[in-house]
């Protein structure tokens, strides 16, 4: 059997890029400071590296799937320039009040659910009671609390410095 390894879970907007609403366009998409440092110091101390992500603006018709999918490449592809490697992408793109019919409903993979962290969970070998989630907003910080695995609020600053944090407090726990 596979030993289980500790992950690290980034929400994307506000937390990898800027959050500018509703991003499509790569034009729009910059990283916050310290973000490719951050994930490096996470897989340099043997963290897996996953983005999970909400992305009404699918479900309220301002871009479309394929669109978010072109948006993650491009956010892999940027952040390996800095020798940041993300392992997986999870996205959500309901919502329980979409325009667009076809997405509007309850979905567990939606924060503050579960089902993206618990899908990256059955595909790669994670142990979660070893790992954390930074996120900026409360229903990040109840996904991750729902699995049992520790949630750190991000707001502002430098990424890698609150990340080098996070993993200071994760080794003492250990």
């Amino acid at each position: 059997m596979m030993a289980l390894k500790q992950a690290a879970f980034f929400d994307r907007d506000g937390v990898i890029n800027i959050d500018r609403g509703y991003v499509e366009n790569p034009d729009q998409f910059d990283l916050v400071d310290g973000v490719g440092r951050a994930i490096r110091l996470c897989r340099d101390a043997g963290y897996l590296v996953f983005v999970v992500t909400n992305q009404a603006g699918v479900a309220h018709g301002y871009f479309d799937e394929d669109a978010v999918r072109k948006l993650h490449v491009h956010m892999r592809e940027r952040l390996a320039v800095e020798g940041a490697l993300v392992d997986d992408v999870r996205y959500c793109p309901h919502h329980p009040e979409a325009k667009r019919a076809e997405y509007r409903k309850h979905c567990s993979w939606r924060k503050p659910g579960a089902g993206m962290i618990l899908d990256l969970a059955k595909f790669w070998p994670v142990d979660l009671s070893r790992s954390f989630l930074v996120g900026d907003k409360e229903s990040d910080l109840e996904a991750a609390r729902s699995v049992r695995m520790q949630g750190f609020l991000y707001s502002e600053g430098p990424m890698d410095r609150f990340v080098g944090d996070v993993i200071a407090h994760m080794d003492e726990l250990a």
